[in-house]
C-alpha cells in the first residue's frame, strides 16, 4: 500500500530538520552550508527549498518545535495537577526534563544567541513563548489569592535566567550533571515559591 503524499511529505521535512539538527551540533551553525544539510538528507535541493527558504528557517522550526514540546509537556501536566504549590515546583522539573531528553537542541539553543539579528529575534520568540507561560502560571496563583500580588515580569524573567544558566553550565560549561541541574532548578523555585506565597498560605 503506497504511503500518502501528506505522511510523505512531512516525512521529508522532518528529516531536513534532523539533519540539520545534527550538523549544527556537530559544526556549529555559521559552519553548516545549505548544501550539506541537502546531501546528508538524501533529497535534492529542490525538495529542501519546497520547506524552507533557508537555513535560519529551518533553526527557527527547530527552536519552535522545541518550545512547543516545553509547554505541552507543561499543559499536560496542568490538567491533572490542583496543587498549585505543587505545580509551580514541578513545571520546572518537567522543563528541564526536556531539555535533558533534546541535548542537542539544547545545545543548540544555547549557543545560537548573537548569530544574526534574524536569529536572535528567533530566540526571543522561543524565550517569550516561556516567558507567557511563566507569567500566566504566576498571575493564575494570584487571582486565586495562592500567591501575593507581586510584579510578575521580573518573576517570570529570573526564572528564565536561572534556568538558562543552569542549561549553560550543564550542556556548554559541562561543569555539572543534568542531575545537579535539574536539582538547583528545584531547589531555586522552592526558595522562590516560599517568597511567593500568600500569608495564608505560608
Amino acid at each position: 500500500m503506497p504511503i500518502p503524499k501528506e505522511k510523505q511529505s512531512q516525512e521529508r521535512r522532518q528529516r531536513m530538520l534532523q539533519c540539520a539538527q545534527e550538523l549544527f551540533v556537530e559544526k556549529g551553525y555559521m559552519e553548516t552550508p545549505v548544501r550539506e544539510i541537502i546531501m546528508r538528507s538524501g533529497y535534492g535541493t529542490g525538495t529542501f527549498y519546497n520547506y524552507f527558504t533557508d537555513k535560519e528557517e529551518i533553526l527557527k522550526a527547530l527552536l519552535e518545535e522545541f518550545a512547543g514540546e516545553i509547554i505541552s509537556t507543561i499543559s499536560s501536566y496542568y490538567s491533572t495537577e490542583t496543587d498549585l504549590y505543587r505545580r509551580f515546583i514541578e513545571t520546572k522539573r518537567l522543563t528541564m526534563e526536556v531539555f535533558t531528553r533534546n541535548e542537542a537542541l539544547s545545545e543548540i539553543y544555547s549557543r545560537a544567541s548573537g548569530v544574526s539579528d534574524t536569529i536572535d529575534q528567533c530566540l526571543r520568540q522561543f524565550e517569550d513563548k516561556l516567558l507567557g507561560f511563566y507569567s500566566r502560571n504566576i498571575e493564575y496563583g494570584i487571582a486565586r489569592g495562592f500567591f501575593r500580588d507581586v510584579p510578575v515580569a521580573p518573576v517570570a524573567h529570573s526564572i528564565l535566567a536561572v534556568e538558562k544558566y543552569l542549561l549553560y553550565k550543564w550542556i556548554i560549561l559541562k561543569a555539572i550533571t543534568k542531575e545537579e541541574m535539574i536539582a538547583m532548578v528545584i531547589s531555586f523555585h522552592e526558595t522562590l515559591a516560599q517568597g511567593l506565597l500568600s500569608a495564608q498560605h505560608s
